[in-house]
């Protein structure tokens, strides 16, 4: 099984925690398709930690909780694919889930069978309570061998949180995607501090297995189990998103979509921005210009003759970021330069071929697509 694209979808843990149930489930997945969500690209439904009973049954398998899946996993399973979408599950590699629920660890391949036996495509497969003595690299391509042993395709979606430099061994260990930061928070200082820490990491994701610097926040609005009131606007969902599909991130989005504002839905459509993260060769961007002041640029490879020009501003009072071609290699006296149409506004601006700088208000950002174009 390959894939070729970072996978797109929902997961439970950011708004509903312990809450998750069966009718959350039932309402989200048919909201991704009412709203276009589905079809934008977003196909993973993925239930968290929190499902189960605390023991695992008679045969040794693990329960899901009567109480908040009646139907039973299987059922569910079967009215998520019957959307047209597909049903992801969660498990550790640990002795106990973070939540201390039933986990995997010795009971990969049995686990892995009751996964496959109901209808699962997607583990998030987390690290927490592992023991010191044990390898982690074992445990992860334990978990790989019992999911390809079930004939059944399942992406395999590791997060030990980067931890024991994961980035440089988790390819060969079988998973499709790797956590390599801890748990994000509704917080803009969170969404800068995971996003900061993945320079040097960014260079081992690409088709196969790719780097996951943790679900979505945008449009959570404060609620939930890691909401936070107050401390992200419309800007900050704005920049947080444009930052995940520049850097190629899978988009696991982890509000309560149901409740979407229409601006909220509008930016996690955006065409231009999911066809940055979606492009095939999936390439890292590279540093455009100054990131001392917090104000850094990009530039990134597209498919298709293409590329990206972006202009942040993480700092809390207005300021310009800037573009030096001197910094990716572009001569001023090539004879080409640059159209470029801004993902959000439409604005077209160029031929550029030149030092360019962009005013943008604190925590904002501005996000072109370019072609090169002959003077």
């Amino acid at each position: 099984m390959i894939i070729n694209k970072p996978p797109m979808g929902w997961n439970s843990w950011n708004t509903f925690g312990w809450n998750i149930n069966e009718q959350v489930v039932r309402e989200t997945a048919d909201y991704m398709v009412e709203s276009g969500l589905r079809d934008a690209g977003y196909e993973y439904v993925v239930i968290d930690d929190c499902y189960a009973l605390r023991d695992r049954g008679p045969d040794g398998r693990i329960v899901p909780d009567p109480d908040k899946f009646p139907s039973g996993m299987k059922a569910l399973s079967d009215y998520v694919h019957s959307k047209g979408l597909k049903f992801g599950m969660y498990s550790c590699a640990g002795i106990m889930t973070c939540a201390w629920y039933p986990s995997s660890y010795d009971k990969e391949f049995l686990d892995a069978q009751t996964f496959a036996d109901w209808g699962v495509d997607y583990l998030k497969y987390d690290f927490c309570n592992f023991p010191k003595t044990a390898d982690p690299r074992m445990a992860y391509t334990r978990m790989a061998m019992a999911l390809k042993a079930t004939g059944r395709d399942i992406v395999f979606s590791a997060c030990n949180w980067g931890e024991f430099e994961v980035e440089k061994w988790i390819r060969s260990a079988g998973a499709h995607l790797y956590r390599s930061t801890g748990d994000i928070g509704e917080r803009f200082s969170a969404v800068l501090n995971i996003c900061n820490s993945q320079y040097e990491k960014m260079r081992y994701s690409a088709p196969g297995c790719f780097n996951d610097m943790d679900m979505l926040i945008v449009g959570m609005d404060g609620v939930g189990n890691v909401g936070h009131p107050g401390l992200c606007g419309d800007t900050e969902y704005k920049t947080h998103f444009a930052l995940w599909c520049l850097n190629g991130q899978p988009l696991m989005m982890g509000s309560d979509v149901r409740r979407l504002r229409p601006e909220m839905l509008k930016l996690h459509t955006n065409k231009d921005l999911l066809r940055i993260d979606q492009d095939e060769e999936c390439r890292p961007p590279m540093i455009a210009g100054k990131v001392w002041d917090n104000r850094p640029s990009y530039f990134k490879h597209l498919s298709d003759r293409q590329f990206v020009l972006a202009f942040f501003n993480f700092a809390d009072e207005p300021g310009n970021s800037d573009f030096r071609p001197w910094n990716i290699g572009f001569p001023t006296t090539a004879g080409f330069g640059m159209n470029l149409r801004e993902v959000f506004t439409g604005e077209v601006v160029g031929p550029v071929n030149d030092y360019m700088s962009v005013d943008l208000a604190p925590h904002d950002c501005c996000v072109f697509i370019g072609e090169w174009v002959a003077l």
